[in-house]
């Protein structure tokens, strides 16, 4: 075999292993009895820095080793110090659950991104979309193999579950004015498909917020600034789990 040959073999092996198919968001959430999905977030724009020196090789294997159902990686750069090797870093540090592709998704190239850098699912946000937009979304990350997590704030996004997301995500925060309400979580859950797998996302900071909303019919709770904002973010997962394991 000459180099060309060689090269050619290995870049295959490679993309068979960056395209083989990767374990579901959604299977693990109705797998999971607490349901966390544990989000690697170093800044957000209404907080600033919230964890610089956080390095995407320690912090998301350190939420799988302490019991995080799934993780969540912002790729966002300038207004959230992401990056898409951060999710590939994760991968080879060790992480094998479902990684969210945390990114406000507007094109088809961002799907190539998630899929090649190692997700699971991506993130697509109602506000940020029309109807029409979406949908075409979703279709191409379904055929690329990947999950989707549809995110809504209000009653009148709710006509966008009619698209078939594989999950539903409620977000309990305004992007417009970033004030975070949890509430809006119960409010909107009655009003969401029956057999929709919902997550509520954001402002989320203790078990027994959780535990209401498991009984709310939620399977999914994405916390990051919670986590992100301690000394060890792992440990302080460990210690939600542990308490809500304490009510059952």
């Amino acid at each position: 075999m000459d180099i060309l040959q060689e090269i050619v073999n290995n870049k295959q092996q490679e993309l068979t292993q960056m395209t083989a198919p990767k374990p579901s968001l959604r299977k693990a959430l109705l797998d999971s009895t607490t349901g966390i999905i544990a989000e690697f977030k170093r800044r957000s724009p209404s907080k600033g820095w919230i964890k610089e020196e956080g390095r995407a090789d320690i912090i998301p294997l350190a939420y799988q080793q302490n019991g995080a159902a799934a993780i969540s990686i912002l790729t966002d750069k300038q207004y959230f110090g992401g990056h898409d090797r951060f999710i590939t870093e994760a991968r080879k540090s060790g992480v094998t659950v479902p990684i969210l592709y945390k990114n406000f998704v507007v094109s088809e190239l961002q799907l190539y991104e998630a899929l090649l850098c190692g997700a699971s699912a991506v993130l697509l946000i109602a506000a940020c979309l029309t109807k029409n937009e979406c949908a075409s979304l979703l279709r191409k990350a379904h055929e690329l193999g990947l999950e989707v997590l549809l995110e809504m704030h209000s009653e009148d996004e709710l006509e966008y579950s009619e698209l078939g997301p594989d999950l539903c995500g409620i977000n309990n925060r305004n992007l417009g004015s970033f004030v975070t309400d949890v509430d809006n979580s119960f409010r909107m859950a009655e009003l969401l498909p029956e057999d929709a797998v919902k997550v509520s996302e954001s402002g989320i900071s203790d078990a027994d917020t959780i535990v209401r909303l498991r009984q709310a019919g939620f399977k999914g709770f994405l916390i990051g600034e919670s986590f992100m904002k301690t000394p060890d973010p792992g440990a302080e997962l460990k210690k939600i789990i542990e308490i809500i394991n304490g009510h059952k």
